[in-house]
């Protein structure tokens, strides 16, 4: 019984060619009965699903971290494409932080005219795009009936202020566990989370890098966001076997190699370090 994290998207704001926006598969169970959860929705999500083999119909729910624009660009792509490719109504949970169902509800109606377009011209899509929205704050999360059933999943407080309020997930199967961070920086909130977890997902960026560039906008990002070195401190805090890293900021090879940025984090954890492009999958046993 394992947990595999698939890095969807491993990009930030800024686009690149070689990395989809901020998006993470996390996957449990095996074949059809195997569950799939979409953390954050950002530029090209869809794409990186499908190299996944994995379809908008197939996603038992959404998760958003935060309501940060380049985590829920392709969110109403999500959306449509999970409604014109099922042919029952079968609803999207999207689970998110307060602010999420407004979010949500203004996708839909900036939507209106594609979804007026498609009930006209299709007979059988004769009902608007089911969409559930569960807003949390902490604690266990429960999913309608139906959906899930396999993963327990708990969400905390993150800290990305002035972005507030932000959480991140805690995803638990068969023995086995994976935090899904977000963009944070260290916190109670996510050190609750980690506690007896296995593995941690975590955006990083590199501090020591963008300190040195002249431009305000981005040495903005310096203080709600965690470093290789503050990502690890983490994950050794919380005795985790696996800490996997994403959102590289500056972009390689910019930033240095993957190699470069794993240094970082080693000389603070001495569990497993994962790091790598879209689609890098990582199988998160339970411990022994």
């Amino acid at each position: 019984m394992t947990i595999a994290v698939t890095l969807l998207g491993t990009g930030s704001p800024m686009p690149d060619p070689n990395r989809a926006g901020p998006a993470t598969l996390i996957s449990a169970g095996e074949g059809d009965a195997a569950e799939h959860y979409l953390v954050d929705a950002g530029r090209g999500v869809l794409m990186r699903l499908a190299a996944a083999m994995v379809g908008a119909p197939n996603l038992t729910a959404v998760l958003i971290t935060h309501l940060h624009s380049d985590h829920i660009t392709d969110l109403n792509d999500v959306i449509t494409t999970r409604w014109v490719m099922t042919f029952e109504q079968t609803p999207l949970t999207i689970v998110g932080p307060v602010g999420t169902q407004k979010v949500v509800d203004h996708i839909l109606a900036s939507l209106e005219p594609d979804i007026n377009y498609r009930i006209a011209h299709h007979q059988d899509l004769d009902y608007q795009p089911p969409v559930n929205v569960i807003e949390v704050t902490e604690g266990v999360i429960e999913l309608p009936d139906g959906q899930g059933g396999q993963v327990t999943i708990t969400c905390g407080q993150t800290d990305h202020k002035p972005v507030e309020p932000s959480v991140g997930y805690r995803f638990d199967f068969g023995g086995a566990s994976v935090v899904a961070a977000g963009d944070t920086v260290p916190c109670e909130g996510l050190d609750t989370l980690c506690a007896g977890a296995d593995a941690i997902v975590h955006t990083v960026i590199r501090k020591d890098i963008i300190a040195n560039i002249p431009m305000q906008r981005m040495q903005d990002t310096l203080d709600y966001h965690s470093s290789p070195a503050e990502a690890a401190q983490t994950a050794a805090k919380a005795d985790l076997a696996t800490l996997i890293l994403t959102h590289y900021v500056p972009a390689m090879p910019m930033s240095g190699t993957e190699d470069d940025w794993r240094a970082l984090a080693a000389e603070h954890f001495g569990g497993a370090i994962e790091i790598g492009d879209d689609l890098h999958r990582v199988v998160v046993p339970p411990r022994p």
